[in-house]
């Protein structure tokens, strides 16, 4: 029976948070797309409740500053919980490590002054190396991708046409749980049919294996596309965490070097830290001034 700590009313199950976090040696998450409508962060948040890890690479696309030019900036409390939480990670001495994505390039500016955000690390790339003794780039992948490249124009066009495709996806979702049938990805199965002719054209994938052989890495962990998949490219190591807007998924690094994908759907359970009874703290405070 777990040993329970009672403190002004509230129980804290001190032994059930031990037992029920899952450890890594390492987690990778990219676009989480924070300030947007579809971003899934009570997902996130509870994934990042229920893990801890040695390092968490933040890689890229945390946060969505096209949305602000485009004025159509939607920030909640989750999205909020999401930086306390990582935030909270790195308080409690786990290496946060944010490498800077295309839809948080205005921070890309920052990096000549080597300036870091409090206890995170701010990079355009860095190296990671594996438990198997590799040397991974990790990279956020906008600049070996050729729209983004070469046309980003139509890469914001591109942008605009996925946030369409995420309003009627929603829609179609809603319809699909009402019949009792799970959850359909239209946006990616759609990209799923015409990535192949894009790939043809630009050659994600090809483009960043091609620069890690040439630098001499043994592989890439990396995001943007919104696809998680491990494989190999032309001998070298391909890993995408994919995204938390559709995919609900990170990549993580076991103890023993295993790599793993894993998706995560869960937005809530009933064990509660201090970062829940904080957000619940501010969150009473701020409805006992809304009404005075």
């Amino acid at each position: 029976m777990p040993f329970f700590v009672v403190c002004n009313g509230i129980v804290t199950q001190y032994i059930l948070n031990i037992i029920m976090k899952t450890h890594y040696r390492t987690i990778f998450i990219s676009d989480v797309h924070l300030g947007t409508k579809d971003c899934k962060a009570e997902a996130l948040n509870n994934f990042l409740k229920n893990h801890t890890c040695d390092t968490l690479y933040l890689v890229g696309d945390i946060i969505d500053a096209w949305k602000i030019k485009q004025n159509k900036w939607r920030w909640k409390q989750s999205h909020t919980n999401v930086v306390r939480r990582i935030l909270g990670h790195a308080k409690r001495n786990t290496r946060v490590v944010y490498v800077i994505g295309n839809h948080d390039e205005f921070l890309r500016p920052f990096l000549q002054y080597n300036l870091n955000f409090g206890m995170v690390e701010m990079h355009n790339q860095i190296e990671h190396i594996g438990i198997d003794g590799k040397h991974y780039l990790v990279v956020h992948g906008d600049l070996f991708d050729g729209i983004t490249r070469l046309a980003p124009w139509l890469a914001i066009l591109g942008d605009k046409a996925y946030d369409a495709i995420l309003s009627i996806n929603s829609k179609f979702n809603w319809i699909l749980h009402r019949m009792g049938i799970g959850y359909f990805s239209l946006s990616r199965f759609l990209k799923r049919k015409v990535k192949k002719a894009v790939d043809f054209m630009f050659q994600f994938e090809t483009n960043i294996a091609a620069y890690c052989k040439k630098k001499g890495y043994d592989g890439v962990i990396c995001g943007h596309i919104h696809h998680a998949e491990i494989k190999d490219v032309d001998g070298i190591v391909y890993m995408n965490d994919g995204d938390w807007v559709e995919s609900y998924t990170a990549l993580v690094e076991h103890t023993n070097g295993r790599w793993e994908i894993v998706a995560w759907r869960q937005e809530s359970d009933n064990v509660f830290d201090d970062i829940d009874s904080s957000t619940s703290e501010r969150s009473k405070r701020h409805t006992r001034s809304d009404n005075s």
